[in-house]
Parts: structure tokens; sequence; C-alpha cells
């Protein structure tokens, strides 16, 4: 007597945790009414949108695209809403649902864009954008590697704005008495090594809070810049409040490029230093021995102490450099930009944002330099869009930055999981 054994298949169901449905519908329900918004722009519009590849003063003319404004709009309202749809149903894959998120993305780029230039009887000039979005984003890649580094290493790095700040100050003052940029930028790059030093020295010896002694770093530095202007510089601005920003490197030969030569090739140097160091740091990290020491002080720390890995130090020297890296984006502040120091909050918040930027890239330095690039982009679109008297005001689009840091604290990017050890206190076991 034979048995005949029929295979049968087993359909293993995804489950799906309480938070991660969570998170999954709250962003889909953002990307949707996104969309709404998106669709409804579509019909503000009745004529084509003049995208221009060039600026005025271009030495190389290039055209001037026509795009229908409202269709354009209407396929992008329409792909926003069919990501946002298929996040809120839960029937995409991880994989289609990172691809659904790219293309909301892109849809909400293209459909704003489209939308202002056929709002306005002027062109929207894609080139002064991506100039203005690298300028913008350039202390923003120094504060998401200050960020990168200390949180990999366990420290959570609340006071990017305090280290902003303090080398802002710090450039301000070392170009008004040397004239040299050079020592400018090293000034910076100490001012923000001293506030990183403060950082390390309470969070590893003392067991402060992470989190307190970072609010406490960002007031001293405020507090401090604050005193030091008004008792030395603002008494003798001749001698002390005199800076002329950084003027802008063109790349022989490169820069004549057409539409890439006036974005990537006439920037400041601190821009080409900024987009050099992010992979420095990914190399650091994910090449090298001590990225590893400091990823395993971030993840296990008691685990990597076994194994004769000096937590204390291995953690102290990834905040520092960590500093080093956020005094150079606070020398944009002042040497790189504006010029002199003024007493009115130069870096504008700039540092939370950057800490925003490291969450939604998952404390990645390539990934959260791309958020960093995307907060830029979203702050040039209010100098873009200035002179175009669109019908909503450019505050309400300066205001997107910060609309987005609340977004991505809030946790509505997705699940991120920050390094298992970090913000946590390590005591040697004996």
């Amino acid at each position: 007597m034979s048995v005949d054994i029929v295979p049968t298949t087993v359909e293993r169901a995804r489950v799906e945790s309480p938070e991660s449905r969570t998170q999954r519908i709250s962003t889909g329900v953002l990307i949707t009414v996104i969309g709404v918004l998106l669709l409804w722009m579509a019909f503000t519009v009745d004529k084509s949108g003049q995208i221009a590849l060039s600026d005025a003063f271009a030495d190389v003319k290039l055209p001037t695209l026509d795009v229908p404004g409202t269709a354009t709009v209407l396929l992008s309202a329409l792909l926003v809403l069919g990501a946002g749809v298929g996040f809120i149903t839960g029937r995409l894959s991880a994989r289609l649902r990172f691809v659904a998120g790219v293309a909301a993305g892109a849809g909400v780029l293209v459909g704003f864009i489209v939308w202002a230039a056929a709002s306005s009887s002027l062109p929207f000039t894609l080139t002064s954008q991506l100039n203005l979005t690298l300028e913008y984003a350039t202390p923003l890649l120094f504060g998401v590697l200050s960020g990168v580094l200390a949180e990999r290493a366990g420290v959570v790095n609340i006071a990017i704005e305090g280290m902003f700040l303090t080398a802002a100050f710090a450039a301000s003052l070392t170009f008004s008495i040397t004239h040299s940029f050079v020592a400018a930028l090293f000034a910076a790059a100490l001012a923000g090594v001293m506030m990183a030093g403060v950082l390390a020295l309470f969070t590893l010896r003392y067991l402060v809070d992470h989190v307190i002694i970072g609010v406490v770093i960002n007031l001293l530095a405020s507090g401090l810049t604050g005193f030091i202007y008004q008792q030395l510089v603002a008494k003798n601005l001749a001698a002390y409040g005199t800076v002329q920003p950084m003027q802008a490197w063109r790349v022989p030969g490169l820069e004549s490029i057409p539409f890439l030569g006036p974005i990537l090739f006439t920037q400041k140097p601190l821009t080409y230093l900024g987009i050099l160091a992010v992979p420095l740091v990914w190399f650091l990290l994910f090449r090298t021995t001590w990225g590893l020491r400091v990823r395993s002080v971030g993840e296990h720390p008691h685990a990597a102490d076994t194994v004769g890995i000096n937590v204390v130090w291995t953690k102290a020297s990834a905040v520092l450099l960590g500093g080093l890296f956020a005094g150079l984006g606070g020398a944009y502040f002042t040497v790189g930009s504006v010029g002199a120091f003024q007493d009115n909050n130069p870096t504008a918040g700039n540092g939370f944002i950057a800490l925003a930027a490291v969450i939604m890239g998952r404390w990645n330095p390539v990934l959260a330099a791309l958020m960093a690039l995307f907060f830029g982009f979203a702050r040039a679109l209010a100098q873009t869009t200035k002179l175009m008297q669109l019908p909503i005001p450019s505050d309400f689009i300066e205001m997107l930055p910060y609309l987005a840091t609340i977004i991505a604290v809030a946790g509505l990017v997705g699940r991120v999981r920050a390094p298992a050890a970090d913000g946590m206190h390590f005591v040697k076991s004996h």
C-alpha cells in the first residue's frame, strides 16, 4: 500500500507590529494630504510654466523649458496620491515602499516647481535653485557629520547649534584680527572641538543626561557669544567686527560646463570641503578599525570593553572629531557667507535641522547628507520664488525646513533605530 504525500504550501503571513503599522499609516496619511494639496494646486493655474536652465548672467545661454502647468501638476499629484494610498493599504513590500517614497518626493518637487513657474510671469531659474541648495546645505553637511559621529558612538548630540554659534563667533573675531581665512577656519574648528569637549566631559566623566547637557551647551554658547560681542566687538567694530566673506572659487575648465558648471564648480571653499567630508566620514566609520570601535561602543559598550576597547576614549574621540566638523560648519555663518558676526542668532536653528537630518538619514553619513541637501533645497525655494510673487507668501515657504524638522522628529518618516546605546551612560565594570 503506497501513500501519496501531497506537498502543501505554507504561506507565511507578514506580521506587522502596532508601532510599524502606526508609522506606516501616518506616513501614508501625510503623503496623501500633500497629494491632495497638489491636486488642488493643479486647478489654480491655467498656463504653462517657464523653467530656465541658465540664469540671466550665464556665459552660455540654455533654452527655457515650456512645461504644461495643469497637466504636469495633476500628474505629480496623482503620483503622490498613489504612493500615499500604497502606504495606507499596506500592500507594498518594504522595497516598494521605498520606491513609492522616492516617487512621492519627486512628484512633490516637480509639481511644486511647475506650479510656481505657471503661477508667475517670471521663469523658475533651476540653476539658481540648485546653486542655492548647495550653499544653504553647506553648514548642514558639517552638522550632520558631527551628529552622526557622536551618536554612532552613543552620545546624543543636541549641542550642534551651540557648536555652530560658538564657531561662527570665533571665525568672525579671528578674521577681524588676522585677516586670514585659514586662521578663521582654524579658530572655528577649535571652538567646535572645545564645545564638543564640554559635551564629552559631562556625559562620559560626570554622567550627566545627554539631552540636558546639550541644551545647557546651547544656552552657554548663546550667552557667551552675546556677552563677548557686547563687551568687546560692539565697542570697537572697526577692529573686531570687520569681515570679508569668502568668494566663490571657480574650478578652471569645469566652470564653463553648461548647466552643471555654475552649480557644482562655482561654489565657496567650505562647500567643496563639506562635500568631500561626507565620503571621508563614511570611510572612517565603515572601513577603518577606529570606525568599527566607534560603532561597537555605540551599540554594545560593555561587550566592547570586554575585548579591550577603551570605551570612554573611543566615545570622546568621535565626539571631538564631530566638534571639529561642527566648527567648520559654524564658520559658514560668518566668514563663509554673510561676513561679521551679528548678535541676532545667525545660526537660526540650523543645528536642530542638522539633527533632524541625522535622524531622517538613519545615522548614516551619506543618507544624512542627502537629507541635508533636501533641507537646503527647501530653504532655497523661498529665495528662488521670492521675486516670482506667488499666491502664497514666501514666509510660508521659508517655514518648510522647520516644518520638515518637526515631521522628522515626530517619527512620521518611518521607523528608524538609533544606535542601541545612544544616550546611555557607560560605567566600567570592575
